[in-house]
C-alpha cells in the first residue's frame, strides 16, 4: 500500500508493505497504551484521545520518521493510520505547530 504524506509543499510517498500492516499489530497496541494516558496535542493537553487525535499524534510521529529519514518508523506510524482509519489513503501533516490541524486524506 502507497501511503501518501504531504508537508508543507512536499509530497513522500511511504509504501507500506502488506504483511506489516498484520505484523505491527504489537507495536500499534503499545501506541494506543502510551496514548490512553493522554497527550500534549501542541497546546492542549488531552485526557482522553479520540481516532482522529490519535492519528494527529501519530502524524507528528510521521512527520519527525520522514525528517530524520527513518524509513522502518515511518512504515510503522503509516500503517497505524491505515489501520485505525479505514479509507485514509494519506495524511497533510500541519507543520506550524498545530497537530489539530493535520488532515487524513482519503480517495
Amino acid at each position: 500500500m502507497r501511503f501518501k504524506v504531504i508537508i508543507g509543499d512536499q509530497v513522500y510517498a511511504v509504501e507500506i508493505p502488506e504483511a506489516l500492516l498484520h505484523e505491527a499489530e504489537e507495536f500499534h497496541a503499545k501506541l494506543d497504551r502510551d496514548m490512553d494516558r493522554g497527550w500534549q496535542m501542541s497546546r492542549a493537553f488531552v485526557a482522553q484521545p479520540d481516532r482522529l487525535q490519535r492519528c494527529q499524534i501519530v502524524a507528528d510521529k510521521l512527520l519527525t520518521s520522514i525528517t530524520q529519514d527513518n524509513q522502518a518508523t515511518a512504515m510503522l506510524m503509516a500503517s497505524y493510520i491505515a489501520l485505525r482509519m479505514p479509507g485514509a489513503i494519506g495524511v497533510t501533516i500541519d507543520v506550524d505547530g498545530e497537530m489539530q490541524n493535520t488532515e487524513l486524506l482519503y480517495a
